[in-house]
C-alpha cells in the first residue's frame, strides 16, 4: 500500500482562498493528481467565485460571512481538521505558487517534526522569489525573531504541514498575515519541533498581486500589530 492511499484518510489538505476563481480549479486539479483527495477550503467571504467553482468540483468549502484574513481561514482550517480528527493538515496557497507534487515531500518529516515548513529562502529554487519578495519575507523573519525567539528562513510561507499535536497546541489570534509568525511562536511556547524544507515556488501575475502575498509595507504593519498585542 502507498502512503498516500494508507493516509489519505488521515491527511487533510487545507486550502485559504480569497478571490481565487481565475486559480482554484488548476490548484485542486493539481492536488487530486498528486494524490490527495480529502480536500477543504475555506473561503474567505470572496467577492468571486471562488466558493462555486469548489463546489461544482465536488470539493468541502466553508464559506465565512465576513473577510477575516489569510490568518482567520487559518485558524477555521486548524478547527476543522481538529474535528475530523486528521493526523496531519497540510497548510497549502491557493494561488498555484506552491507545487502540489511537493507534499508529498514535506509528508516525508511528519513523524520526525511537529510542524514541518516548505521554505522558499532555502535551497537551489530560492532565486526563483522576486526579490521585493525575498526582502519581505526576510524582514517577516526577522521580526519573528525578535518578537517570539524563533527563526526560520521562510516564516512567513503558506505551505506547511501540522501534525495532530501542533493542531491541538497552536492557538491563531491574529488574521491577517501576521498569523504565520504567530504560528512559530506558538511552537516556541508549545516546545513543537520545526522543520525546514526546501521547496520550489512559481508567481504568476495572479500570485504577485498585492492581496495574496506579503510586502514590506506589510512587514511593517506586523511590527505595529505585535507591539500593540
Amino acid at each position: 500500500m502507498s502512503e498516500k492511499s494508507e493516509f489519505s484518510s488521515s491527511i487533510l489538505i487545507g486550502i485559504p482562498a480569497y478571490n481565487e476563481g481565475p486559480v482554484i480549479a488548476q490548484t485542486i486539479s493539481k492536488i487530486k493528481e498528486a494524490g490527495f483527495l480529502n480536500i477543504v477550503v475555506v473561503d474567505d467571504c470572496s467577492t468571486d467565485n471562488t466558493a462555486q467553482i469548489v463546489e461544482e468540483l465536488g470539493v468541502d468549502v466553508i464559506s465565512l460571512p465576513i473577510n477575516r484574513g489569510a490568518g482567520g481561514a487559518t485558524s477555521t482550517l486548524i478547527e476543522i481538521a481538529k474535528r475530523r480528527n486528521v493526523e496531519y493538515l497540510v497548510l497549502i496557497d491557493a494561488d498555484l505558487q506552491h507545487n502540489p507534487l511537493e507534499i508529498s515531500k514535506l509528508l516525508r518529516f511528519k513523524e520526525k517534526s511537529d510542524v514541518v515548513i516548505g521554505s522558499r529562502m532555502i535551497g537551489k529554487h530560492r532565486t526563483g522569489m522576486p526579490f521585493s519578495r525575498r526582502v519581505a519575507n526576510s524582514i517577516g523573519s526577522i521580526i519573528t525573531w525578535f518578537f517570539f525567539g524563533v527563526f526560520v528562513y521562510d516564516s512567513q510561507s503558506g505551505f506547511k504541514v501540522l501534525n495532530k499535536k501542533a493542531l491541538h497546541s497552536i492557538k491563531i489570534t491574529f488574521d491577517r498575515f501576521e498569523f504565520c509568525s504567530e504560528i512559530l511562536g506558538e511552537c516556541y511556547r508549545h516546545n513543537l519541533s520545526i522543520k525546514e524544507v526546501p521547496i520550489g515556488v512559481h508567481y504568476s501575475k495572479h500570485s504577485l498581486e498585492k492581496e495574496h502575498g506579503q510586502n514590506i509595507f506589510n512587514g511593517f504593519k506586523m511590527i505595529v500589530r505585535f507591539m500593540l498585542k
